[in-house]
């Protein structure tokens, strides 16, 4: 199956109903569907996060990453995946991936 990784732009040019979102929502259908495997990096997901909580607020943005979390989309921390090691975080965001990574929590 073909892989497709996100990156922040997509995500928001889908949200936010920018040109190129149909785009975007043909991939999402095509994740639905089986015929693609879609990723995002974590730090991308951050910064729909941080980006949509400095334009539109925190409710806003809470709703959005609530929202991400219902698409076929697989968060990935990257680094961390790749080199088959353990992420230490405190950042209680990352409780998601806790089946699929490894978590050190330093809090």
């Amino acid at each position: 199956m073909k892989r497709i990784v996100l990156d922040a732009s997509a995500l928001m040019t889908f949200f936010e109903d920018r040109p190129g979102a149909e785009k975007v929502e043909d991939l999402i259908r095509l994740g639905v569907e089986g015929k693609r495997q879609l990723l995002m990096s974590v730090v991308n997901w951050g910064e729909v996060y941080s980006s949509t909580w400095r334009t539109k607020g925190s409710g806003v943005a809470r709703k959005v990453i609530e929202d991400i979390a219902q698409l076929p989309l697989e968060i990935v921390a990257a680094l961390a995946v790749a080199r088959k090691a353990s992420l230490a975080t405190s950042d209680k965001d990352f409780a998601f991936v806790e089946k699929k990574l490894d978590l050190l929590w330093t809090t």
